[in-house]
């Protein structure tokens, strides 16, 4: 596939070591690493090491503590500094409120990411609450969706008992 952006001369950081070669990138995605062709623009970062990107997999972003305060990141803010320092992935806590499905729960974290992220998301759904309606329904779909993730607390205020 024809790339729309070449790192050229690239010393690339892989699994397997470091190779020197080029990076094709097409729509933003890495799509080819060799020798790359393609009419799009080239970047020459001879000397440079390209590695992957981080994965930030615990974080607190626009969420009410359990002591009631709003952390100070928002989704733009918190995802543009993870970019600057080479985050490209971030998984927050989707923290359900006693009393709130945990279906509106992602889809309220998701609508906050919406506005502001600048990098791949994910969520680690934090339950609090399992007597909310449908709550084996909602975590089955959010299962069935491709959510991984599921915190619960045996502690602090928003702890689950050992029944639940």
């Amino acid at each position: 596939m024809p790339s729309d952006l070449i790192l050229r001369n690239a010393r690339i950081a892989t699994s397997s070591g470091v190779v020197e070669g080029d990076i094709g990138i097409t729509d933003g995605k890495i799509v080819d690493i060799g020798a790359v062709t393609g009419s799009g623009a080239d970047i020459d970062v001879r000397g440079q090491i390209v590695t992957p990107g981080g994965v930030d997999v615990h974080a607190h972003i626009e969420q009410v503590s359990g002591m009631g305060l709003q952390n100070a990141d928002t989704f733009e803010t918190a995802t543009r500094s993870a970019a600057m320092g080479g985050t490209t992935t971030v998984i927050s806590f989707a923290a359900q409120a006693k009393g709130q499905r945990l279906n509106d729960t992602v889809a309220d974290y998701a609508a906050r990411a919406e506005r502001g992220a600048m990098i791949d998301h994910a969520f680690h759904i934090m339950v609090t609450d399992t007597g909310v309606d449908d709550f084996a329904s909602d975590l089955t779909g959010l299962i069935a969706d491709g959510h991984r993730s599921i915190k619960v607390f045996t502690t602090y205020n928003i702890r689950l008992t050992d029944r639940e």
